[in-house]
């Protein structure tokens, strides 16, 4: 694991200190274990998670042509919750900086901090768990323009200059099963 901005944990330490309340952001290829890391930290009600949104909408998460009003959605949701000073994750992909920019709006305008999650896992584990999920199994083609995307994010180190108060990336499974999130408040 890595911090890569200012830190909300010391690096190489498996705990993430996250700021209560803040916006937390999960980035990371479809696969990548975004939505069980939620699941496992954060309380249901704490998510927003765009599939979730889509299936809500459309009756089918995989259903691409919901996702304009899913991400409405979860955009207003979102702007309700940091106006109310809630702890919340966003469970999408965001490999891209445009889905991030309108996320960093809500939590500035809220005056809440944002951090950033990256599940920067391996092509070859993304894929596998990809492979293995029961349902919405995302095209191969698609996993890797995402993660082609995460890289080049990766690559210029664009996450700290967006304005995430830490960026932790986790390159490994390993380091994911081991990690600690803890909440401290926000200052």
């Amino acid at each position: 694991m890595r911090i890569m901005s200012a830190s909300v944990a010391n690096p190489g330490d498996p705990e993430i200190r996250l700021p209560d309340p803040s916006l937390v952001v999960l980035i990371g290829a479809a696969g990548a274990g975004k939505s069980t890391f939620a699941g496992r930290w954060f309380m249901a009600d704490e998510i927003l998670c765009s599939d979730q949104l889509r299936a809500d909408i459309s009756g089918d998460a995989a259903d691409q042509s919901a996702t304009a009003a899913a991400f409405a959605l979860l955009h207003d949701r979102l702007g309700d919750r940091l106006r109310a000073g809630r702890l919340t994750v966003v469970d999408a992909t965001n490999v891209r900086r445009s889905a991030r920019r309108s996320l960093l709006v809500r939590a500035t305008e809220a005056n809440l901090p944002a951090v950033a999650i990256v599940l920067d896992l391996p092509r070859e584990t993304v894929h596998a768990r990809n492979e293995a999920r029961r349902e919405r199994v995302v095209e191969s083609a698609v996993i890797d323009r995402q993660l082609a995307d995460l890289g080049r994010t990766l690559a210029r180190d664009q996450l700290a200059a967006e304005g995430f108060l830490a960026v932790t990336r986790i390159t490994s499974t390993a380091e994911l099963q081991g990690l600690i999130v803890r909440r401290v408040p926000a200052t």
